[in-house]
């Protein structure tokens, strides 16, 4: 798939001066991009469009560059300690998609360019815990290598981890362009996750991403720069068929780096739920979607931050659990699952 390129880009005064601001702005002048002002992302109104289909459309292809202007990071378990964002939201459509229940009504996406100011702030949450080690998750409000082109931040990071004894980084993309990756020095500090699902999943729900072979060769790559390598699967749906396709999935996965990897292989395990918010989104958006999202066909589970959520009924949910998990132990036996939620 082609690298993502926006239609437009607009740009908060503070983050002209960055240095990352002013390689984004070289980006737009390369590639004849129009740039325009905002003073908050808040702000950004009026993109083109008739209808909320169009209008989503076009934020989609609309790029905000701004400062982080928090920086308190929050907690991320199970996947690390703690959180930090390079982006909110995403180039991909993926129907599923989690974000729809906080980002629904902002599609567009942001990136933040304030770097040095971050990179302090994740050395301060590491002296907190010395003596020991501090795992940051990078992608949990977006997925940064969609616009590492355009910005270069995922680099800048993982050399900063590189650099860091006590730090260690987990990112996750859907998407494969890992090259300005694989000659940095990273130490083996940042763990690199694919995100990857059967080819029913894919076909009928994530949209505008690359396809599995693609991340399947990028993982490939980075297992031979000598990354950590790791899978989340998920969301984990039961469509038709979903054993056999989730068996061929982990046998591709298989052929592409079951002999290459010396390290332990981490797979994090995650069934398909939602929010009645993001549902109403969905609904919204992919007015033709087939993504089941009955209730009544559901047990209901509370997430973190009060939200009700929809999950799978138990035995299902049981059955799901054990036939992924004998599958990873079948091709994987270094592999360790790391949750199932």
């Amino acid at each position: 798939m082609e690298l993502w390129m926006p239609d437009r880009i607009y740009f908060e005064e503070a983050a002209k001066e960055t240095e990352v601001g002013k390689r984004i702005i070289n980006f737009c002048r390369l590639n004849n991009i129009e740039i325009l002002d905002t003073t908050s992302h808040n702000q950004v109104r009026n993109l083109p469009g008739k209808d909320e289909k169009a209008k989503y459309a076009a934020a989609k292809k609309t790029l905000i560059v701004g400062v982080k202007k928090s920086m308190k990071f929050d907690v991320c378990r199970p996947s690390a300690d703690y959180q930090f964002s390079l982006m909110t939201n995403c180039p991909g459509s993926c129907e599923y998609c989690y974000l729809f229940t906080t980002q629904g009504k902002k599609p567009y996406v942001r990136v933040y360019v304030n770097m040095d100011e971050l990179f302090e702030t994740i050395d301060k949450y590491i002296l907190k815990k010395l003596p020991h080690a501090t795992m940051f998750e990078a992608a949990s409000t977006g997925d940064p290598l969609a616009v590492e082109h355009i910005t270069g931040t995922l680099a800048d990071t993982i050399e900063h981890f590189g650099n860091l004894e006590k730090g260690r980084l987990r990112v996750v993309s859907k998407y494969s362009n890992v090259e300005p990756l694989l000659n940095l020095n990273h130490r083996g500090h940042t763990r690199f996750r694919f995100s990857i699902n059967s080819s029913y999943v894919i076909r009928n729900y994530e949209h505008n991403v690359d396809n599995l072979w693609d991340r399947l060769r990028a993982a490939e790559k980075m297992v031979d720069a000598g990354y950590p390598i790791g899978f989340i699967i998920a969301p984990i749906i039961l469509h038709e068929n979903w054993r056999e396709e989730y068996s061929h999935m982990l046998e591709a996965l298989y052929r592409h780096i079951g002999n290459k990897t010396r390290g332990v292989i981490t797979f994090e395990l995650i069934q398909h739920r939602f929010t009645l918010s993001a549902k109403n989104v969905i609904e919204e958006r992919f007015p033709n979607t087939n993504l089941e999202m009955d209730v009544e066909k559901r047990d209901r589970k509370w997430g973190k931050y009060g939200r009700m959520k929809y999950v799978y009924k138990k035995n299902e949910a049981e059955d799901m659990k054990l036939y992924i998990t004998d599958l990873i132990k079948k091709f994987f036996p270094q592999g360790h699952i790391q949750y199932f939620t």
